[in-house]
């Protein structure tokens, strides 16, 4: 073989390797960012869960839009969640919790943490629940844990 048919052969292996290296990462990016949708999709789910406890009378175990009733013991339950820690676990997502309860402005924060991982940071998605407009706000980061 020449020289040149060498230094063909060498070019190729490397343009080949770079371009499985370069789709390895896209796939990872690709499940990564597929992760923190579907943790902020379930944290929308769970947000009008919230607001359906909000408008539901107290006699049937919502807060009946009455500020005294709006904690998270009493919110968790509702919308599914463990009452131990007021979290849960959806293997194929993440994690997911009602972190706070807030009585003077009317708000509830609920928390995702995704599954998947990138540089030792999972997908972390904060839902605020404003119950006196009804509305949802969802801001995502990257955490390593909760």
């Amino acid at each position: 073989m020449g020289t040149q048919q060498i230094l063909l052969i060498v070019l190729s292996v490397i343009i080949v390797g770079v371009a499985v290296v370069v789709g390895i990462l896209m796939f990872n990016n690709q499940g990564y960012n597929s992760n923190k949708q579907a943790v902020a999709s379930d944290l929308t789910t769970y947000g009008s869960l919230v607001i359906q406890w909000w408008k539901t009378p107290s006699a049937q175990g919502g807060a009946g839009q009455r500020v005294t009733n709006l904690d998270v013991a009493r919110i968790a339950p509702y919308i599914g969640f463990n009452e131990a820690n007021n979290s849960l676990t959806n293997p194929d997502v993440g994690e997911f919790r009602v972190t706070a309860a807030t009585q003077a402005d009317t708000t509830v924060t609920l928390v995702g943490l995704g599954r998947d991982e990138k540089k030792g940071l999972h997908p972390k998605v904060t839902t605020m629940v404003y119950l006196s407009s009804c509305t949802l706000q969802a801001t995502t980061t990257d955490a390593a844990a909760f």
